[in-house]
């Protein structure tokens, strides 16, 4: 698990793969050992992929004070420096489609290529989701609620006629053996308040 020191913090990130150097920005309270994730998926069989844990997130540091986007872009190109990247494809999920943007924007040089997934512009452009109101739910709470808002081939109808399929879904949605770990619960409320 290969840590690089990115600007003021310490970046946990993970590299695989083979071919055009790809970096990855997952969504909101993603935690590269929660499996399984993006680096179970096709991209390292065709990229040299790196994806990490945001700022405030899985093994990332967790500094208490407010994050902004611009803090997140720096953190990517950081990261990016420190593994010897000049430039890369850049892959950014839902919150990491904002980061993608906000890296972009401030830093057009070091993004070859950009998709953008389920995603918004954030800001005064609108937000995917408001994430600050998922503030104070519990981890089941929150699952319930947005099991139907990120596929909504699984609404209420779905979950009656598949109750036992549902309760797995909630369940592995509302998984989280690092929960208790110092700095989680702070780090991915602050990742919220962004």
């Amino acid at each position: 698990m290969p840590f690089a020191t990115a600007g003021d913090i310490e970046i946990h990130y993970e590299r695989m793969g083979a071919g055009p150097r790809l970096l990855f920005i997952s969504g909101t309270g993603s935690d590269l050992r929660l499996r399984p994730n993006v680096l179970d998926g096709p991209f390292p069989k065709h990229f040299d992929m790196a994806a990490y844990d945001q700022r405030g997130l899985g093994q990332t540091s967790k500094p208490d004070r407010p994050y902004n986007m611009s803090q997140y872009a720096e953190d990517a190109v950081n990261l990016m420096d420190a593994i010897g990247w000049h430039s890369a494809l850049v892959v950014g999920v839902s919150f990491g489609g904002m980061v993608a943007q906000e890296l972009a924007i401030a830093h057009p040089h070091v993004v070859e290529g950009l998709v953008l997934a389920c995603t918004s512009p954030g800001g005064a452009g609108g937000a995917s989701y408001p994430l600050h109101t998922l503030i104070g739910m519990t981890r089941e709470e929150r699952a319930r609620h947005m099991i139907p808002i990120s596929d909504t081939r699984h609404d209420e109808a779905w979950a009656k006629a598949n109750p036992d399929t549902y309760e797995q879904l909630v369940a592995f949605a509302a998984n989280d053996p690092y929960a208790d770990e110092p700095g989680r619960e702070m780090g991915a409320r602050r990742q919220l308040e962004a």
